[in-house]
């Protein structure tokens, strides 16, 4: 979690533009009704403290480091700081504004445990039942041995029975066992790339989710946190147990009830000029236009809707989303889920052997868990849930602080020092 992003002031002002809510392309009334655009002051945010948050975005730009931002934060359920920095296309000088569409990536994560967590206040399922249960392949799964199996080791990798079956708790909460296949060279990620199991291949989830199971586990299931294509999982969970399409069930438990009209998946060719472009970093950190994964390869999510990843969305429709889940599972009068179920979510789900995500980062349903701020070394609340996407976007929740806070960039791979330090200058904010 370490990308490096030095700030610089003192960067003339014009190089910034400041859309805040109500210009061309504004929140709709029904968001305005329920998300009220509110001065910072009036919900305990000092203004002249966020203005720190102007000059760091715009040190940023001004250093090519990002191309543009925009940053919302919600407090109290009003929308006290909404504005769009920089250009959304650099080379077009096309500028940045609040209602631009972003690439999600692994924030569709929570969208996808909330959508799995309806099915079970619907008693689809329990967290303790067997993941064969409602997916019969994933029975009777092999297990990397730790011993002599890693990268370097000689020898061809040894592999042992699973100690106990995969819970759908395990897959909520990435304690399955399952890789990527990116990050790693364990014999489990090379098989991984060796079998072509990558979103590329826009297989249906069906498929996808079978040639997962034919795969080894990287550890023991409940184990160990590892990052994975567990999300992925859980999408053919919910059409499992909805009898749905799962894109097709978020449009009707999520999405439609939320309001959340400009939540997509992929790039919808009717929508494409309103997405901020992809940018990536030079040897020297300045930016360089395209995408990682290829030439708009998040295109390809339109067709072939994933769980780990492939929303796109505004800020302002994720703002409804990650409100409901600060409000208790309700936005207005609509409930999406209980109270109970979304503090259960939010509970930090990974026993005290399992290693942390990260230093005072546990990890609930879907989402992190702030467990310890000063282990974290970042300003916050423990208690706090979080996720981000892997082409630089974030949020905080924070029921103590009653915070919603939100970056979206389009810049990959995540820049993890520019989202904790906007969060950090968000957080230094709070006056009351």
């Amino acid at each position: 979690m370490n990308t490096t992003a030095r700030c610089r002031i003192a960067i003339p002002a014009l190089l910034v533009i400041l859309a805040s809510i109500g210009p061309a392309g504004a929140a709709p009334a029904a968001s305005e009704r329920l998300l009220p655009p509110a001065p910072p002051a009036s919900v305990g945010l000092s203004g002249e403290r966020l203005a720190r948050l102007d000059a760091y975005m715009a040190a940023e730009i001004a250093a090519r480091r990002k191309a543009g931002v925009v940053v919302l934060v919600a407090r109290h359920g009003k929308v006290a700081y909404f504005k769009a920095y920089g250009e959304a296309d650099a080379e077009s000088h096309r500028p940045m504004r609040t209602d631009a569409m972003f690439r999600l990536q692994s924030m569709t994560k929570p969208i996808t445990s909330v959508a799995l967590l309806t099915l079970y206040e619907q008693g689809k399922f329990e967290l303790s039942d067997p993941l064969s249960k409602y997916i019969p392949a994933f029975k009777d799964m092999k297990v990397l041995k730790a011993v002599g199996a890693g990268p370097g080791a000689g020898g061809a990798a040894e592999y042992e029975a699973a100690a106990r079956p995969i819970t759908v708790e395990d897959v909520l909460r990435h304690t399955a066992g399952f890789s990527y296949g990116y990050f790693g060279d364990t014999p489990v990620d090379r098989a991984y790339r060796a079998a072509d199991l990558a979103y590329n291949e826009q297989l249906p989830l069906k498929d996808f989710t079978a040639k997962l199971a034919a795969l080894p586990l990287l550890y023991q299931p409940g184990t160990h946190w590892h990052y994975s294509f567990a999300h992925d999982v859980q999408a053919y969970l919910v059409e499992v147990l909805s009898g749905m399409p799962f894109d097709a069930y978020c449009e009707k438990a999520i999405f439609g009830p939320l309001g959340m009209h400009d939540t997509v998946f992929g790039v919808p060719p009717e929508r494409k000029a309103r997405f901020a472009s992809i940018y990536h970093p030079d040897a020297d950190g300045r930016i360089l236009p395209g995408d990682n994964f290829g030439p708009d390869s998040y295109a390809r999510f339109t067709g072939h809707p994933y769980g780990g990843a492939s929303l796109s969305s505004t800020p302002m429709d994720y703002l409804r989303f990650a409100q409901m889940l600060l409000n208790g599972g309700r936005l207005g009068d609509v409930r999406i889920l209980s109270r109970k179920t979304v503090e259960l979510m939010t509970a930090d789900h990974l026993a005290p052997a399992i290693a942390p995500v990260a230093p005072g980062l546990g990890y609930g349903l879907g989402v992190g868990v702030l467990t310890s701020p000063a282990e974290n070394g970042s300003l916050g609340t423990a208690g706090q849930f979080t996720w981000g996407g892997y082409a630089t976007t974030s949020f905080i929740i924070d029921p103590k602080e009653q915070l919603v806070a939100m970056v979206f960039a389009q810049y990959q791979p995540s820049d993890f020092e520019f989202r904790n330090r906007t969060m950090n200058l968000i957080y230094q904010a709070i006056a009351d």
